[in-house]
């Protein structure tokens, strides 16, 4: 029969058990951070939302996510095609050939609204009076209006009668409305 007997010394088993404890977070700290960087390196591009060779519709599930999408990576949707409805807004500084395809997004349980959309070019842009409501179909620029701006050059346009979905939802919840603030 053999007895064994384990001396414990505590100090220097809690000296090893720390040692432990620290090379265990390195490493997991070390893998989470290459999946993190990794996985932003081969994500797809972000224009792969917006194909090149093809018309991509809008509606008004992924309306404002779209927008807000183009609006931070302008240079990577240049050139797409996109077709959508909204209605004809106009603000002072506008040019004579231009006019906002708006949509009214919630911003909270109450209902309450603001006004979003595409800035859009056409030659006859005067012939579309304000509130109209419009199905376009055009190809995304970028041009300036007070900065760097997409600009939906269309290529067709013609009215149609107001949708059932007419509001437009926030693109995720982190959207912060800053229209009363400004």
């Amino acid at each position: 029969m053999f007895i064994y007997n384990v001396k414990i010394n505590g100090s220097k088993t809690f000296k090893n058990f720390f040692i432990g404890i620290v090379i265990l977070v390195v490493i997991i700290v070390g893998i989470v951070s290459f999946r993190v960087f990794q996985g932003a390196s081969s994500s797809p591009h972000p224009s792969s939302c917006l194909p090149q060779n093809k018309i991509t519709k809008l509606s008004a599930v992924n309306y404002s996510t779209v927008l807000k999408t183009v609006h931070e990576n302008i240079d990577d949707y240049v050139g797409c095609q996109i077709n959508f409805t909204g209605y004809v807004y106009r603000v002072l500084d506008l040019n004579e050939n231009q006019f906002v395809l708006a949509r009214n997004m919630i911003i909270s349980s109450d209902f309450q609204s603001v006004v979003v959309g595409f800035l859009c070019e056409c030659e006859n842009a005067k012939d579309f009076e304000d509130e109209t409501w419009v199905e376009i179909t055009g190809k995304i620029t970028k041009g300036d209006y007070h900065g760097d701006m997409p600009i939906i050059k269309i290529t067709q346009i013609k009215k149609v009668d107001k949708p059932n979905d007419e509001f437009v939802y926030p693109p995720d919840e982190n959207y912060v409305p800053t229209s009363g603030i400004l």
